[in-house]
């Protein structure tokens, strides 16, 4: 049984976005080799990533044109968008869910022989730490304060103690954390 896996990039103020949808500039502040070896090792270690639709047609919009390793995985991969309102994912490998996010996921994570990662999807992670479906969160903290943004935890969310078991910094500045959900 594969992990269930958040990967998320916030600043230091918690936003994992600015004030509008895909507003990420802060990204370029921490992303650089080190991180994207990072990344490659992530997807290397999955078999599915899961979406909320904004990040779907974001990431869709960017990785479908994009070059090099990170884009061979982004592209290659199995890919499950939940949106009840996305018209035709045109994005390769990709299949729509349209309800019941929590058991669609449950029943993934049983089939899952490598971890499965949600990346962004502010809407989609409440509805799975709620569940209480994610097994470990992956948090890169950029070293940026915008003031302003979307968080990328609501608050309302239910309790969850959770168990430190790495972090790494990286020479940007950029703090990954791992924590276990136990």
């Amino acid at each position: 049984m594969g992990k269930l896996i958040m990967w998320n990039l916030m600043t230091l103020d918690g936003f994992f976005e600015g004030t509008q949808n895909w507003d990420l500039d802060f990204h370029r502040t921490v992303w650089g080799d080190e991180l994207e070896r990072f990344a490659i090792g992530q997807l290397s270690s999955t078999s599915r990533l899961l979406f909320g639709r904004v990040t779907y047609e974001g990431m869709a919009a960017y990785w479908k044109t994009a070059e090099g390793t990170v884009a061979d995985y982004m592209n290659r991969l199995p890919k499950v968008v939940f949106s009840r309102t996305l018209e035709n994912p045109d994005w390769n490998n990709t299949i729509q869910v349209r309800d019941n996010a929590a058991s669609v996921v449950r029943a993934l994570k049983k089939q899952a022989e490598q971890d499965l990662y949600v990346f962004g999807s502010a809407n989609l992670c409440e509805t799975l730490i709620e569940a209480d479906l994610f097994d470990e969160y992956r948090i890169a903290v950029a070293p940026v304060m915008l003031g302003s943004g979307r968080p990328l935890f609501k608050n309302g969310l239910t309790r969850h103690n959770l168990r430190l078991i790495d972090t790494t910094t990286y020479t940007s500045g950029c703090v990954v954390l791992r924590y276990a959900n136990d």
